[in-house]
């Protein structure tokens, strides 16, 4: 396993391209899947936050907060995977992007201080 978390991403999008393409999946039902398997994700980061706060009265408290971060996780890495399937410039599609979205909520030192 690479050190390189894009290197990782790269490797996961290509596989699970590889798997769709063999089963018949044309490239775009491909990320369609993909998008959706990201609100599946979501969802599961929403359901253990639920159980983390016991809020459902009949399961009570049936998550941890270790669990909410390992969803949040999961789902980050989902949409990432979807990303790098969609793109082969992933990696500098979401540093560029990254970096915009960053720049309406951050003074511009603060951006730079931080590379």
């Amino acid at each position: 396993m690479s050190n390189d978390p894009w290197a990782t991403i790269s490797v996961l999008a290509r596989l699970f391209a590889e798997f769709d393409t063999d089963r018949g999946i044309h490239e775009e039902e491909q990320w369609t899947l993909q998008v959706l398997k990201m609100s599946e994700e979501v969802g599961e980061a929403a359901q253990a936050v639920i159980g983390a706060r016991g809020t459902n009265p009949r399961k009570g408290h049936s998550h941890t907060w270790q669990d909410v971060h390992e969803e949040v996780a999961d789902a980050a890495i989902t949409s990432l995977v979807a990303l790098a399937r969609m793109r082969p410039d992933a990696e500098a599609f979401f540093a560029g992007f990254l970096e915009r979205k960053a720049a309406k909520f951050l003074p511009a030192k603060a951006v730079v201080d931080q590379s």
